[in-house]
């Protein structure tokens, strides 16, 4: 077996693994649990095809001269912005088209990609013995620990906030104190990170003005 091959089983292992988290924890109708797993799933392979997008335009030439050699180019951590932008875009379509509840769409999306991110850390460093992702692990840690004692006392909506505001500065935090920081084997610089969350507060702001008025 292929480390590529190695790589996508761990990914998928940890995915499940965070969907079996939320099915779980969520106190929500089984209907509703399946469609907002659903909602995040076709949003998850959504993201594998904006990836490879993303690697064919920054491989272009290369592309031209020989489409199929582009499977060779493994996906680097600008495919992964690309990936992440479009996909940003993708949902917040879908938020203004009214084609997502972006409530229980973002509790079933952090739920899910907090504790596989925790899972797929924790492969590394038992079975690759990384022991450089222990605080990204750690931080992982105790925002699923916020959410298993949170969920109940306040509401969704402002936890999502927590969680969101809380892994964007934690990850922040330990991306300059730290030569570098990965989510899912990808290197993530920390102005990507400043940029995310400065367009995620933003956003947010935007959309409390809006129900004020």
């Amino acid at each position: 077996m292929s480390t590529a091959q190695v790589s996508v089983g761990i990914i998928i292992l940890s995915l499940s693994m965070g969907f079996l988290f939320y099915y779980f924890l969520n106190d929500l109708t089984r209907e509703k649990k399946k469609g907002s797993m659903e909602e995040v799933l076709g949003q998850l392979m959504n993201f594998v095809i904006y990836m490879w997008i993303g690697k064919i335009i920054l491989n272009l030439s290369v592309f031209l001269k020989d489409p199929l050699s582009i499977v060779a180019y493994p996906s680097n951590s600008s495919a992964f912005y690309v990936a992440v932008l479009a996909s940003g875009i993708t949902i917040s379509l879908k938020f203004k088209r009214q084609k997502i509840d972006s409530t229980p769409f973002f509790q079933a999306l952090l739920s899910i990609l907090l504790m596989a991110s925790f899972v797929y850390e924790f492969i590394q460093i038992v079975w690759n013995n990384n022991t450089y992702s222990i605080r990204y692990m750690g931080l992982l840690a105790l925002l699923i620990i916020m959410i298993v004692v949170l969920r109940d006392r306040i509401a969704t909506d402002r936890l999502n906030v927590i969680m969101i505001v809380g892994w964007m500065l934690g990850t922040l935090g330990l991306a300059f104190s730290m030569p570098f920081t990965m989510v899912f084997g990808y290197t993530i610089s920390p102005w990507f990170l400043s940029l995310m969350f400065i367009t995620s507060l933003t956003m947010l702001m935007i959309k409390k003005w809006r129900t004020v008025l």
